[in-house]
């Protein structure tokens, strides 16, 4: 697994691997870091361009598509992303990454029901993977499955205790379930962690605990 460089360092990284593929333009993994690179820097263009060159080089690249797919749903372009997430999973249909994230443009649109099932599936092929769990908390509380989005956000917690996300899911989902005094510990652990708790969500809950 490749480091994630400082932002100090991403100008270097860049040179780096720029180099890299003006030497070896056929470089797949070259041209998928370098639009991860640009990507981080915000250079999101340059970062569309590599990633699409990586898949031109290389039809089975489902880690560029699942990241171009990412910067597309980041802009909007949900379509697109949807598209590149599909055929990630045509190559691959036990990605639970892509399942995730086909469920999240579902969540986007309103079709919650067709999201949940995506993150199901994924937790179903990844049990350990948080991101499907912390969408399921979100998920379910929508529709106000409120058991259900406790469950989700346990698991979440349970896989990482110090998850500043995760904790404040929790505590949202079992606000919703009634059990106040167990939604004040954790999202005091959520503020704690560093989470920026929404203030309308502490009034509320200070107004339940009153």
């Amino acid at each position: 697994m490749t480091a994630t460089p400082k932002a100090a360092d991403l100008g270097a990284v860049i040179d780096e691997l720029a180099k890299v593929v003006a030497e070896k333009p056929n470089n797949v993994m070259a041209r998928h870091h370098l639009g991860l690179v640009y990507r981080q820097a915000g250079r999101i263009d340059e970062a569309i361009a590599q990633l699409e060159k990586a898949i031109e080089l290389d039809n089975q690249s489902m880690e560029s598509m699942i990241n171009l797919g990412a910067i597309f749903f980041d802009r909007g372009e949900t379509d697109r992303a949807l598209e590149l997430n599909r055929r990630a999973l045509a190559i691959s249909p036990d990605m639970a990454e892509a399942h995730v994230n086909i469920g999240l443009i579902n969540q986007h649109r309103g079709e919650v029901d067709q999201a949940i099932a995506c993150y199901a599936r994924a937790v179903q092929i990844d049990p350990k993977l948080i991101t499907a769990w912390l969408n399921l908390t979100s998920a379910y509380t929508m529709i106000e499955e409120d058991v259900k989005a406790v469950d989700a956000a346990r698991q979440a917690v349970t896989l990482e205790p110090d998850s500043p996300m995760a904790r404040n899911n929790l505590a949202v989902a079992l606000y919703f379930s009634g059990e106040y005094q167990e939604a004040q510990r954790n999202m005091e652990k959520a503020k704690e962690l560093g989470y920026s708790v929404d203030p309308r969500f502490v009034d509320a809950l200070k107004a339940k605990l009153a």
